[in-house]
């Protein structure tokens, strides 16, 4: 090599070493968000930002001015907490699997990192710094202000939230729309309720929701580093979805008046209550019940990445007293009829099972955990219940953490009736089988109803469930001996389905098995309660002597009218039936109990044309709903919201509707992403609430036609 070649180089390697001082090496950084999140399956989160999962690669690339000189070597650093409260060293090689690692392919002009965090990583919002490193460790330049979130990963077989079942994880993560089960046992209705864990901004609300707990506000740092564990995270969302002990985003109320916020049956999804919580500063949202609590926490764990799912427990209890008894005071000797409940009873109670191993517990206790973050009891004083295994239910296991015996209770306990009699005797009636029936939540396969109540009990009146029993400290019920003879007469109710509005009638038959005829007194009484049980009033009372022959039934029939229930039924419609019998040698009194449903109307949704709706393409959607009650309405309001379709949006009926009358309006709006989505739609009055529509809305992208092929959408 000649000198002129010699004095080439050299003046060519200044010239690009004050070139790198003066631009820097690394130029910019693409985080590959959209290839990144569509492998993550966090596409429907976002597409600018990177969404990630751990215990799953992903990769960003570095724009360079040149090649990385000898002996130069690049690191990796991220953060985590408002003031960087955790900051993790990111290894150059692989090594342990709890340690975040990377590789690096470099080319001329790009380099690509590929990084691994540990399938236990803390979950949570990232800040990601590149640093350039000179031979003897110095910082020759960082690259910082970039950031990115890791979620918990249930389709990596090491996080302790893997489930298996890709259906099951299409329904239990990625599915916005859902169905809650309401009503009574006998009589279960669906209602769509639309959780929009992929809304805008609905992830950061997740996030906000475990920074404003007490255990962040504490100590943030000590919070962080525990995020890994889905049991304590899960734990402390059931905590902050109520607001009875912390900055939580629902407070809870069973009666009204609800007029400083929203009625509980108003609500149709959870993004407008996670939304207006964080736009008011953490502020409590008025008002929810059991399936809002519900529903909310569903929204905020499918988005954090833990399998959940909706459940509703039929005839649920409440043991205050922890004595696995429900009981109620009952006395019919009064001119008016007086009931107490010295414990809780519901028509139903809604909470949520997250999918998770249980590190922390036996052997055994793996899968569906029940979490419930209705404001009931105190869980080492915090309002919350769970995580607890469902099989630790079952099978009685009362020792395990957390909530075990509330939860057994919940499904278990007996149903127990007080009569007080002319003499002021008290009469135990003993009802075993009433509590924890048809538990319901809606089946990956569609929208239909699973029942999972062999999940949590044995079948009723089985020898696997007497042992149970024993195992968790309740009362056996007892087999009756065969010497034992049965009453003679038998009481029962029966009723078609009311609809809301009418007048219908309630019959009560009682039957006579004995060889003599019977000359009973019935008492029949009718009443507006609520689904958890709370009295509103009277509607209908009747007592009458009845004789009733030898091996035949007599029917008396209780008329109710709509001006009998009209003023003191509660939002939701139901109206309790009691039959009370007492006969002369009979030895016990008898009692029957029913809850009657009223049925509501329905709101008639068509959307869009025959070619259907198109994303970013405006659609219109035609709404009406009939007057079905002999009254005016006043005050009528319809509330639209659909995941992917639109936020939610009120529109207010100009004057009354008149009985008959029917009130039609047209919306308009631009899907905003495509897939198959539900619009639902409420619709609410001063006489008349909580009626509800749903329609299934297909949304395509729309493609551009350049002869002679498709290439592009818009």
């Amino acid at each position: 090599m000649t000198d002129t070649s010699k004095s080439q180089i050299l003046v060519h390697d200044r010239c690009l070493n004050f070139l790198l001082f003066v631009l820097g090496l690394i130029s910019d950084v693409d985080l590959r968000s959209r290839e990144n999140n569509s492998a993550h399956h966090t596409r429907e989160i976002d597409q600018k930002r990177l969404i990630v999962r751990r215990g799953q690669p992903f990769s960003i690339t570095l724009q360079c001015n040149g090649s990385l000189r000898p002996r130069h070597h690049l690191d990796l650093v991220l953060h985590l907490g408002k003031r960087d409260e955790v900051e993790i060293k990111v290894q150059k090689e692989r090594g342990a699997g709890d340690k975040w690692w990377f590789n690096q392919q470099g080319a001329q002009d790009e380099m690509l990192l590929t990084l691994h965090s540990p399938a236990d990583a803390i979950i949570g919002r990232y800040s990601l710094a590149v640093l350039l490193m000179s031979p003897d460790g110095r910082i020759l330049e960082k690259k910082d202000k970039m950031s990115f979130h890791l979620l918990y990963n249930p389709w990596c077989k090491d996080d302790v939230v893997y489930l298996p079942d890709e259906t099951q994880l299409q329904e239990y993560i990625m599915n916005e729309d859902g169905i809650i089960y309401m009503g009574t046992w006998e009589y279960i209705k669906s209602t769509h309720w639309n959780y929009g864990q992929f809304e805008d901004y609905v992830m950061d609300i997740c996030f906000e929701v475990l920074n404003n707990s007490n255990d962040a506000l504490r100590n943030s740092q000590m919070d962080i580093e525990q995020r890994f564990d889905p049991v304590y995270v899960s734990r402390i969302i059931a905590a902050m979805v109520n607001s009875n002990d912390d900055r939580g985003v629902l407070t809870g109320r069973w009666t009204e008046p609800y007029s400083d916020g929203v009625a509980p049956y108003q609500w149709t999804g959870s993004v407008p209550i996670l939304r207006q919580w964080s736009k008011a500063g953490v502020r409590a949202v008025k008002y929810g019940q059991c399936w809002v609590f519900a529903a909310v926490a569903c929204t905020v764990l499918r988005c954090l990445g833990i399998p959940t799912r909706l459940i509703t427990n039929f005839s649920s209890a409440h043991d205050v007293d922890g004595n696995l008894s429900i009981d109620f005071l009952n006395s019919y000797n009064q001119e008016k009829y007086i009931n107490m409940a010295l414990s809780k009873g519901r028509n139903f109670h809604c909470w949520v099972e997250s999918w998770m191993r249980r590190d922390d517990l036996p052997k055994g206790n793996d899968g569906w955990q029940v979490l419930d973050p209705t404001p009931q009891e105190l869980s080492n004083g915090v309002f919350r219940c769970g995580p607890c295994p469902v099989t630790a239910i079952k099978e009685g296991n009362l020792g395990v953490k957390y909530d075990a015996p509330f939860v057994f209770a919940e499904v278990n306990a007996d149903i127990i009736h007080w009569i007080v009699q002319r003499n002021g005797q008290r009469r135990k009636v003993l009802d075993h089988a009433t509590v924890g029936r048809n538990i319901s939540t809606k089946s990956v396969y569609g929208d239909f109803r699973d029942d999972v109540t062999l999940h949590y009990k044995y079948p009723e009146g089985s020898k696997k469930e007497r042992e149970v029993y024993e195992k968790a400290g309740r009362r056996v019920t007892d087999v009756p001996s065969e010497s034992s003879e049965p009453g003679r007469l038998q009481l029962s109710i029966k009723h078609a389905k009311p609809v809301f509005g009418t007048d219908f009638d309630v019959i009560i038959e009682v039957k006579n098995e004995g060889d003599q005829d019977a000359h009973v007194q019935l008492t029949m009484l009718a009443m507006a309660v609520t689904y958890s049980s709370l009295h509103r009033g009277n509607c209908q009372r009747q007592t009458t002597t009845v004789m009733v022959p030898a091996h035949k039934a007599q029917q008396e029939v209780l008329r109710l009218r709509y001006d009998d229930y009209a003023q003191c039924v509660s939002d939701d419609h139901l109206i309790r039936v009691k039959a009370f019998v007492e006969a002369p040698g009979e030895n016990e009194p008898l009692l029957t109990v029913t809850d009657i449903p009223l049925s509501r109307p329905e709101v008639f949704i068509q959307v869009g044309t025959p070619v259907g709706a198109f994303v970013c393409e405006q659609v219109k959607a035609s709404i009406s709903f009939t007057n079905p009650l002999p009254v005016p309405l006043k005050g009528g309001v319809f509330t639209l919201e659909g995941a992917g379709l639109l936020s939610s949006t009120k529109i207010h009926v100009s004057g009354d509707i008149s009985p008959g009358q029917t009130v039609s309006i047209v919306v308009s709006f631009s899907p905003m992403r495509t897939g198959v989505r539900k619009l639902l739609v409420d619709f609410d009055s001063d006489r008349l609430k909580d009626v509800k529509g749903v329609t299934t809305v297909v949304v395509r992208k729309k493609y551009r036609n350049i002869f002679p092929e498709i290439t592009e959408c818009y």
